[in-house]
C-alpha cells in the first residue's frame, strides 16, 4: 500500500473527488486541514484512511507533525500534494523535509512561483513572454514606462490570482501605488491587449501529456476583481494547436513531471509590440489544476473523468479513461446586489437542457469568480454566448 498526502482536501470542496480516486486505486489517502473532521463532507471522510486536523496550515510546525505522525504509522510517505496554488511551497518544504521525489522542491519554487523566475524557462521554450522590470521605486519604473508606454500591470511578484493587482495609466497612478502598495517584491510589465488562453494537462513522469484541453476567459480577471464584476469562462471544445504546442514546449522547458497543471497564455487581440493579432505568447504558469469548479468543467466538456485519469496518472503513469463527446463547457459567475435581467429560476427553466450545475462559490474564491455559479455545456458557441448574454444581462435603473 502506498501513502499519499493530501493537504487540505476540503478545499476547493470537489477536492475530494482527487482522494476517492487515489483510494479506488490502492492509495492510503491521509489528510491534512484546517477545518475539523465533522464538518467534512461524508464523501471526503470516506476517501481518507486518517485525516489530521491542524489549526492553521500556515503553522509549519503543526504540518509537519501531521506528517512526521503519518510516516511513523504508516511509513514511507510516497506523494504529498495540495494541488492548490496557495499551498505549493507548503508542498515542497514539506517535500524536502520529507525527501519525497515525487513532486517540486524548495529549489524549484523560483521558477514556478515567482513571475519574475518564469521568464527565463519561457525563452527556454521559445515562448514570447511581456518586458517587464521590477518595482524597485519611483525613477526605476518611469524608465521602464518611458520605454514600454502607459498602461503598465503591476503584481506581486509571487502572487495567486490577480490579487492586489493594479493598471496604472498614468504618473500620478504610479505614485499613488508606490505609496500604497503591500510590502512585497512587485514585478511591472507592459499592458497587453488580448484574451487568456489556457493549456491544461495531466503530464505523466515522462513529461508527456496523458489529457489535454484548455479554456479561454475573454474578460480580465484583474477587471473582475477590481471593478466587482460578474465573471466568465468556458472549457474549449477543441484545444488550438498553436496553444497546445506552447503548451507542450513550456512543459519541456520547466521539467514538469507527474503533474496537473494550467499553463495562461495570452492570444493578442490586436497588432502591438509582442507580436500579430492572434498570437499566442506567455502569461504565467500554474504547477495545479485550473481553479474552483474547473476540473468538473473539463468532465463535462469532453464527457471524461480527468479526477480519475490524474490518480491514473500518479499510480500508472498512463490511463485508459476516454474522453467522448466534445462540446463547449461555459462558466457564468453572478455577483451578488446586482439588478439582473431575468432570476435564477428562469435562466434554470430556460436552459434545462444545458445546465450542469448551479450552486454558491466560496467566500475565498468569490472575488474572481462571482457568487452565484451557473455550468453549462453547449454544441456551439453562439449558443453559449446566447447563454452568456442572457445570465449577464442587467436592467437599467
Amino acid at each position: 500500500m502506498k501513502n499519499f498526502v493530501f493537504i487540505s482536501p476540503n478545499f476547493p470542496t470537489n477536492y475530494w473527488k482527487f482522494c476517492r480516486e487515489l483510494k479506488n486505486n490502492g492509495f492510503d489517502v491521509l489528510g491534512i486541514g484546517d477545518c475539523p473532521y465533522d464538518y467534512l463532507a461524508p464523501e471526503l471522510k470516506d476517501s481518507l484512511a486518517e485525516y489530521y486536523w491542524v489549526h492553521s496550515l500556515k503553522n509549519y510546525d503543526e504540518v509537519y507533525r501531521a506528517v512526521a505522525l503519518f510516516a511513523f504509522k504508516y511509513g514511507k510517505i510516497d506523494f504529498i500534494e495540495s494541488n492548490n496554488e496557495y499551498w505549493l511551497e507548503l508542498d515542497a518544504q514539506l517535500r524536502t523535509d520529507f525527501n519525497v521525489c515525487s513532486g517540486f522542491k524548495n529549489d524549484d519554487m523560483p521558477r514556478i512561483k515567482f513571475k519574475s523566475g518564469m521568464k527565463e524557462y519561457y525563452k527556454k521554450a521559445g515562448v514570447v513572454t511581456a518586458r517587464y522590470c521590477m518595482v524597485t521605486g519611483y525613477d526605476e519604473c518611469k524608465k521602464f514606462i518611458d520605454k514600454v508606454g502607459y498602461p503598465v500591470i503591476v503584481k506581486p511578484d509571487n502572487g495567486v490570482g490577480a490579487n492586489d493587482t493594479w493598471k496604472l495609466a498614468c504618473d500620478d497612478d504610479l505614485k499613488n501605488f508606490l505609496n500604497e502598495k503591500p510590502p512585497v517584491e512587485y514585478i511591472m510589465e507592459e499592458f497587453v491587449e488580448a484574451e487568456v488562453n489556457s493549456y491544461d494537462a495531466i503530464i505523466n513522469s515522462k513529461g508527456e501529456p496523458i489529457f489535454e484541453t484548455g479554456n479561454v476567459t475573454p474578460m480580465s480577471i484583474m477587471d473582475i476583481v477590481n471593478t466587482n464584476g460578474n465573471s466568465i469562462y468556458y472549457i474549449v471544445n477543441e484545444l488550438s494547436p498553436d496553444v497546445r504546442d506552447a503548451g507542450r514546449r513550456t512543459v519541456k522547458a520547466f521539467g514538469v513531471k507527474s503533474r496537473f497543471v494550467h499553463f495562461e497564455f495570452f492570444r493578442l487581440t490586436k497588432d502591438q509590440y509582442l507580436g500579430k493579432k492572434g498570437d499566442v505568447i506567455a502569461l504565467e504558469v500554474n504547477m495545479r489544476p485550473c481553479g474552483g469548479f474547473s476540473p468538473d468543467m473539463m468532465d463535462y466538456a469532453n464527457s471524461t473523468d480527468v479526477y480519475k485519469i490524474w490518480a491514473d496518472m500518479i499510480v500508472y503513469d498512463s490511463t485508459l479513461v476516454p474522453t467522448g463527446e466534445k462540446f463547449y463547457c461555459a462558466y457564468a459567475g453572478r455577483r451578488d446586489g446586482k439588478p439582473f435581467m431575468y432570476s435564477g429560476e428562469q435562466i434554470e427553466a430556460k436552459y434545462a437542457a444545458n445546465i450542469k450545475e448551479v450552486g454558491r462559490i466560496p467566500d475565498a474564491l468569490a472575488a474572481a469568480m462571482g457568487n452565484t455559479m451557473y455550468l453549462a455545456n453547449f454544441k456551439t458557441k453562439e449558443e453559449m454566448d446566447a447563454f452568456y448574454k442572457d445570465v449577464l444581462l442587467t436592467k437599467e435603473i
